[in-house]
């Protein structure tokens, strides 16, 4: 099934360690199945160069938001998330995305869907694909968008404005298998969810130190069988189902800081070995080393008197203010969590698909937001 229009409105942006085109949820097709032929499209897959569209040959810039106003009485935008794949015919819709929700706030305010203060603006914004919120806070002087700013984050050149990204406790478990520790294929493993199922696991559990090279890492076919392994019946114990065509959750190996953070990270995406950390998976890690007996508690270190936490990864690091508190029957759960991001808008304007006619074959249906 093809269609859908011949050029559609569109801002491509950076949001944190992340590069997606942006659009407004009116100016695309209404059905999944043509909204994503069309965005495989305008992305240029299947294809590992992404030589025909917008995509940057990765996953990390292979990323779509759809935008729309919200009828949550507690938000402002709804935000959808797609991974569009790189070489494969498929767009997912089941997991977030927290560099891009950077960008959320000042594409709302860019299009018109929420009005600029004069000084700073914030954001409420539902993440449609899991029901979460998170309220985005960023300069607007004179009642524009400022993307310029001495706010500086590992993976990203230069400085930018800072966005600062606050997210409520979640009403889901932070524990969802129940239990601090599994045992899964003979290895201990902590999954974890605060914003992102994530898996964590001490990286020596798997024979490798925690401070290859991701290039390294994906090349480690053992490891990568291991992994797979561990991340098929992980899934099933989070209640995720059967997760070997998602990319959740996300596995990430921990090691002890090397460079005056908390611990250090290396996370893949299922397969690519992130060159940083996604900021929902950091915020997981992060609630996860808070937890009394988790995987990696007792390699971390962190400071017990501030909420403030350094997730070391591949090209520097991210700091997450994460907090935990309790439910009333006594499990952890999340209090604080906030991050502090940057974005840039790199174009505005219209971008053109490939023609439907000339299109490999498109995506199957992936199934309904989780």
């Amino acid at each position: 099934m093809t269609g859908g229009p011949e050029e559609v409105r569109c801002l491509l942006m950076r949001g944190g360690t992340s590069k997606g085109a942006y659009f407004l949820a009116a100016d695309l097709p209404a059905e999944p199945a043509l909204r994503d032929d069309l965005l495989l499209r305008i992305m240029g897959s299947p294809d590992e160069r992404q030589i025909d569209g917008l995509g940057g040959a990765h996953p990390l810039t292979s990323k779509v938001a759809v935008v729309s106003p919200s009828d949550d009485p507690d938000a402002d935008v709804d935000y959808l998330f797609l991974q569009v794949a790189v070489d494969r015919a498929e767009v997912s819709d089941r997991q977030n995305c927290g560099n891009i929700l950077a960008g959320i706030g000042p594409f709302a305010v860019e299009r018109g869907l929420v009005p600029a203060g004069e000084e700073e603006t914030s954001v409420r914004i539902r993440m449609v694909n899991t029901g979460d919120h998170a309220t985005a806070t960023f300069p607007t002087p004179g009642g524009r968008v400022d993307y310029a700013g001495d706010a500086e984050i590992s993976g990203v050149p230069g400085t930018a404005a800072p966005v600062v990204i606050e997210f409520p406790a979640g009403a889901g478990q932070l524990l969802p298998t129940g239990n601090v520790r599994d045992e899964i294929a003979g290895v201990w493993v902590t999954c974890v969810d605060n914003g992102m199922p994530t898996v964590l696991v001490e990286a020596t559990s798997v024979k490798v130190t925690g401070y290859e090279t991701p290039k390294d890492l994906e090349e480690d076919l053992a490891l990568a069988d291991r992994l797979h392994e561990i991340r098929l019946e992980a899934g099933r114990l989070m209640g995720l189902g059967d997760v070997s065509d998602t990319t959740v959750p996300k596995l990430t190996l921990l090691a002890a800081p090397r460079d005056g953070g908390a611990v250090t990270t290396r996370t893949f995406i299922p397969v690519r070995c992130h060159t940083s950390i996604g900021v929902l998976g950091a915020a997981s890690v992060a609630a996860g080393l808070r937890i009394e007996g988790s995987v990696g508690a007792e390699l971390s270190e962190i400071n017990p008197d501030s909420d403030r936490i350094r997730i070391e990864h591949p090209t520097g690091f991210l700091d997450i203010e994460s907090s935990l508190g309790a439910t009333p029957d006594g499990r952890p759960a999340a209090r604080r969590t906030a991050v502090v991001r940057t974005a840039r808008k790199i174009f505005d304007g219209t971008v053109f698909p490939r023609s439907a006619e000339t299109a490999p074959i498109p995506p199957q249906p992936q199934g309904g937001h989780r």
